[in-house]
């Protein structure tokens, strides 16, 4: 529902779809990326904020070179201490806009809004999906702020407003822009994520129906391609974005683990079968290009979700995370780069950023040109 405490644009009747939206692919023309600065105080990285923010800053100057930035902070006071921060390790601030949007964690991607687009009489028009957010399943309150997020950024830019009613968060899905969204089982049929969904005759395969059917009404999709389990690490139960990705709307990255003993290597190997069997919405197999996956990284004993899938498409690039493995790293960016010549694959240090259990597309999302 929508927060009572803010004045959004007035909620059409009807959804997305009904109105001629959709949800682009994330290499549709940005106008900007939305990023949250993730607060000292925050969860999100304990005892190594200080050096997340350098790997933030890193991201933000790669980022600037190619769109704008909109970057969430709490108030004019942490705009001020972020300005003298992003100078000092000389980020370019003219293509930075700085919004006054409180949030409780950083992850972007999952709190903020999903952008949706239609055209009409030649004119690119957006409204806003404000889907609910529960902190990936209630597992890390509070989260008011960032479920509001997405219809204060729409009060920010005019835009009305859609609201489900349900939990999706943006890392579960992923788009191939002809009307195909891949997504996984163990996150959007989760107990903790829309129970409710689950209620009547049919239990889980119920809320399989109902969750489709809000993808084709919400993000105006077509055709579902569902994959089993997330990668080791994963506190998301399992997001897409770790796992497998569209590279165009008939190609779909996916990491594969060498190593038998590795816990990766079996859900890998699931995943990757069950890609051989998918197929498009006009019901063509896809290309699948297989992708290394980094050395387990961990930290004070724990897995954390490295991952090469975990990119990010830009104008004219791709912002890949690299976790200081020089021969993989290399290795996944020259894969990339080789079914994507028209764009500049770029390396983005995520070391520190990773320990907050994400990398660069969990802390950003698109906002598209419009």
């Amino acid at each position: 529902m929508a927060p009572q405490a803010l004045k959004a644009p007035k909620a059409p009747k009807g959804t997305p779809a009904d109105h001629g939206y959709s949800f682009p692919a994330e290499w549709f023309p940005h106008r900007g990326t939305l990023i949250s600065w993730p607060r000292p105080e925050g969860i999100s990285f304990p005892d190594r904020h200080h050096e997340a923010v350098e790997d933030i800053a890193g991201l933000i100057r790669v980022l600037v070179a190619r769109e704008e930035v909109h970057l969430n902070v709490p108030n004019g006071n942490y705009e001020r201490l972020v300005r003298e921060f992003l100078r000092a390790r000389r980020v370019p601030l003219g293509r930075v806009r700085f919004h006054h949007i409180k949030t409780n964690e950083c992850w972007a991607r999952d709190h903020g809004p999903a952008f949706v687009l239609r055209t009409r009489r030649g004119k690119t028009e957006a409204a806003i999906v404000d889907w609910g957010f529960n902190a990936w399943g209630g597992k890390y309150p509070p989260y008011d702020a960032d479920d509001a997020v997405p219809t204060r950024m729409a009060e920010k830019f005019g835009l009305p407003v859609f609201y489900p009613g349900i939990v999706m968060e943006g890392g579960a899905v992923d788009f191939n822009g002809a009307g195909t969204v891949l997504t996984t089982t163990s996150c959007l049929l989760n107990k903790n994520r829309n129970p409710h969904l689950r209620q009547g005759y049919g239990g889980q395969a119920h809320a399989k129906r109902r969750i489709e059917t809000f993808l084709r009404d919400y993000y105006g999709q077509r055709h579902v391609v569902w994959l089993g389990d997330g990668i080791e690490g994963d506190d998301t139960d399992g997001h897409i974005d770790d796992l497998a990705r569209f590279l165009d709307e008939r190609t779909i990255a996916i990491g594969m683990e060498t190593s038998r003993r590795d816990p990766n290597f079996a859900i890998l190997q699931r995943a990757r079968r069950a890609l051989d069997k998918a197929r498009d919405q006009d019901g063509r197999p896809f290309d699948i290009v297989e992708l290394p996956m980094p050395k387990p990284v961990s930290f004070d004993g724990q897995r954390l979700p490295a991952t090469y899938l975990n990119f990010y498409f830009v104008n004219g690039a791709l912002l890949v995370p690299t976790f200081g493995q020089p021969s993989r790293d290399r290795a996944a960016m020259a894969v990339l780069q080789r079914h994507l010549p028209r764009r500049k694959v770029i390396g983005v240090d995520c070391r520190a950023l990773i320990w907050g259990l994400g990398a660069i597309h969990c802390f950003t999302q698109q906002i598209p040109r419009f």
